[in-house]
């Protein structure tokens, strides 16, 4: 019997709007989008590879960061450049492309990464644009190809409200998930750590994989959470690097050394209580949620997110898939208010901290929306993010020494470890409504600046 690592702190948010295990392949995208936003660390101003009217192919280099210019950012599909979407001071948000619907594409070199040396596989991911889904801890950016990382760690599953199940995404990608494996192998000295849930059977897909670690874990959310596991397994110290990815980029990059090209097809969940049906739909990554929501919607205000509830970015019903996102969430707006707000008791109101009598039917999935159920006020100490942070970290002694840019109190705070998804829940959870992963993505931004 496997050692199975419990974690007991927590918070598991039961929405409604789980996705059926039935795959739609989606209509497709007329419009496609890279968005600089999606990788942070990222210079705001990259350097641009093309001009709006520039025709491109899948793999076609777009824009790259001028501080690591051998990291590419390619186009996830062939056709023309329509439009570079800049926000304030210029800073580029997204990167349009019109599909010509030829798939026409860049071949890059196949072949058996067992049989290639280091320098090889780093090339062919970096030529592609798939070497952004590696990412490193400390500070949770683009790894560095320099780097020789400690370990790499990849999570098997996800307890975010509404996730997908990764064992159903990458039902049939076995071959090509170990070929990716085999590549990632030969990118670190240390080992490949894939962490599993132990509450249901383990997925062939990591069973049945060589040269990986498996390790067992049961509990809430952010039990799922790579940077959790890590925290648990063999934590991040001063000086060390790992990198993580996610399975679903780990059967991408296994596919760039089987075929030859960037392949960007992939499974997102349709989630949330204001889809009618929702499912799982073969896509690609950065199409528009267009022919996602057609027709599959219910009618009113609804918030539109990349991602989860708790770490997704806000687009329009007409807006695109980020980079890293499996998921697509719709849920109603926050734009109504009613009498007594969070005081009325109710048995279909949802909290944390046992607020309602809802927590006495534990079964209950609830339908909520984004409104704040009150105002911003002082950051003060209520002991609920430590019941929802399972790391041997003091969550909110960090977030001041951010706050006063405290170089010294960061580092021994553990500031190296975390990520902004393993402080989500504490930012939930907040009687202050504390905008937590922004405070924490600024630590990152100083410590990036003053350690170079």
């Amino acid at each position: 019997m496997p050692k199975v690592i419990r974690i007991k702190k927590g918070l598991d948010i039961k929405l409604k709007g789980n996705p059926e295990r039935i795959i739609i392949q989606a209509e497709p995208s007329e419009f496609y989008a890279v968005k600089p936003p999606d990788y942070p660390g990222l210079s705001p101003l990259p350097k641009l590879s093309i001009k709006i009217g520039s025709e491109v192919k899948t793999g076609s280099p777009l824009f790259y960061d001028k501080y690591k210019p051998d990291i590419l950012f390619t186009s996830p599909v062939s056709g023309k450049v329509v439009a570079v979407n800049r926000g304030e001071r210029r800073r580029i948000l997204e990167v349009v492309i019109e599909s010509d619907q030829k798939n026409e594409a860049i071949t890059f070199q196949k072949g058996d990464p067992k049989t290639m040396n280091r320098e090889e596989i780093v090339n062919n991911l970096l030529k592609s644009g798939v070497w952004p889904f590696i990412r490193q801890r400390p500070f949770h950016i683009i790894a560095d190809p320099n780097d020789d990382p400690r370990t790499i760690f990849i999570s098997g599953f996800d307890t975010a409200p509404l996730a997908p199940d990764l064992d159903f995404i990458l039902n049939g990608d076995e071959i090509s998930f170990q070929t990716g494996i085999d590549a990632l192998s030969q990118l670190t000295s240390g080992k490949i750590h894939i962490g599993v849930n132990a509450v249901f059977p383990i997925a062939d897909v990591f069973t049945k994989t060589e040269g990986v670690e498996l390790h067992y874990f049961r509990g809430p959310h952010p039990t799922g959470n790579v940077g959790v596991q890590i925290n648990h397994i063999d934590p991040v110290k001063k000086g060390e690097v790992v990198w993580t990815i996610n399975p679903q980029d780990v059967v991408v990059i296994g596919k760039i050394f089987e075929k030859g090209v960037f392949n960007p097809t992939r499974l997102v969940a349709l989630t949330g209580s204001e889809v009618l049906k929702p499912r799982y739909y073969r896509t690609k990554l950065g199409a528009s949620v267009k022919p996602l929501l057609k027709d599959n919607v219910k009618e009113g205000n609804n918030r539109y997110i990349s991602g989860n509830v708790l770490t997704g970015s806000k687009i329009s019903k007409e807006g695109f898939i980020g980079f890293y996102d499996s998921q697509v969430t719709v849920i109603p707006e926050g734009d109504h208010y009613e009498f007594l707000g969070w005081a009325l008791p109710g048995l279909k109101k949802f909290s944390g901290s046992r607020t309602f009598f809802s927590f006495l039917t534990s079964n209950n999935r609830y339908t909520l929306h984004t409104n704040l159920q009150g105002g911003r006020r002082a950051f003060v100490l209520t002991g609920q993010y430590e019941k929802v942070l399972p790391m041997d970290i003091y969550p909110v002694q960090l977030l001041k020494a951010i706050l006063v840019e405290d170089i010294d109190l960061m580092e021994n705070l553990g500031i190296y470890e975390v990520a902004e998804e393993d402080f989500a829940l504490c930012e939930y959870v907040c009687t202050s409504k504390t905008e937590v992963q922004s405070i924490l993505r600024s630590g990152f931004e100083l410590m990036q600046k003053e350690l170079g």
